[in-house]
């Protein structure tokens, strides 16, 4: 007996030390370096030049990505040319928000940690005063934290994944008054442009999303608009799965619209017709915002290129 007892130990023990080494190499330290850039960058297909507010330059900024249990180790950079305080509120973070949240001055920087608990899709955005204006000239994007668990029978592995994250244009930014009021805003942004991949209302397009008939889209979507729902419709289509907030335990299936507040991120799967080519245009449903630039064409075809909504490209510049 005496010596069974010391077998199931060491047999035990040998398990929790695996079970530490297999826990210490899932989670990781993951690096996010973002610098505040105001800079005059494209908003539509043509070329036409904004005063934006960005995230290493980009509308929306880069895609941070990690696990589900990872540390972020994030660094703000705010160069001493910005006219304005800049900041950080990751929508994946539970930190302080007088803290980590706090703006920082021109000619300054920040850093701090985070523990990415949650898996989903999640708005980040700058905080600092007047937030609507810092988010109404760009300052938004998204991070992924996937499910520590990978994929499983109700959250299968994707063939193709997508980022789209959406705003709004405002002729004047600078109108915080009118920006309470809802005024002026003139256009909807998919990944900072008009129309951005919608050849088919946008002569000048010239991109658009691509898949191989039959093969599962996974689409990471945010609302980063600074009011309204979006109505999120894949024309032509329905909704295989929707995961709210992008997290696999909330899975709703088979759905033609599902509403996505402002601040959010949803995670959309759809699967087109195996037997034949097909064309999706995904939109805001909401009309006005649709025909602002809120379309985007998803081109099904036996020819769509590999190496789109894999890797790095999926968010497409």
């Amino acid at each position: 007996m005496q010596n069974m007892k010391k077998m199931l130990g060491s047999v035990l023990g040998g398990l929790a030390i695996l079970g530490l080494t297999w826990s210490m190499a899932e989670a990781k330290t993951v690096k996010v370096v973002l610098t505040a850039k105001e800079v005059k960058i494209p908003i539509d297909n043509k070329g036409t030049l904004y005063a934006a507010w960005t995230f290493n330059g980009s509308i929306p900024g880069p895609v941070v990505r990690v696990r589900q249990g990872d540390t972020v180790d994030f660094t703000l950079i705010n160069p001493k040319t910005n006219q304005n305080s800049h900041a950080m509120d990751f929508h994946a973070a539970q930190v302080d928000v007088l803290k980590e949240f706090a703006p920082i001055k021109p000619g300054t920087s920040e850093h701090w940690k985070f523990v990415a608990k949650v898996p989903g899709v999640f708005m980040y955005h700058c905080g600092a005063s007047p937030m609507i204006e810092h988010i109404a000239r760009g300052m938004y994007g998204a991070i992924i934290v996937d499910p520590k668990g990978g994929f499983t029978r109700q959250y299968p592995k994707p063939d193709r994944e997508y980022v789209l994250v959406q705003g709004q244009l405002f002729k004047n930014p600078d109108d915080y008054q009118g920006m309470l009021q809802q005024k002026g805003w003139i256009n909807s942004l998919i990944n900072g442009k008009v129309f951005h991949y919608d050849p088919v209302h946008d002569p000048n397009a010239t991109q658009a999303l691509v898949a191989k008939p039959g093969e599962r889209v996974r689409i990471f979507f945010v609302n980063a608009n600074t009011y309204g729902t979006v109505a999120f419709h894949p024309i032509a289509g329905i909704w295989d799965r929707v995961y709210v907030n992008g997290n696999p335990r909330n899975v709703l299936y088979g759905l033609q619209t599902y509403g996505v507040p402002a601040a959010m991120g949803d995670t959309f799967d759809i699967v087109s017709p195996r037997d034949r080519p097909t064309n999706n245009a995904i939109v805001d449903h909401n009309m006005p915002a649709a025909l602002r630039g809120a379309i985007t064409v998803l081109m099904n075809t036996p020819d769509a290129d590999p190496s789109l909504g894999r890797g790095k490209n999926i968010l497409l510049k």
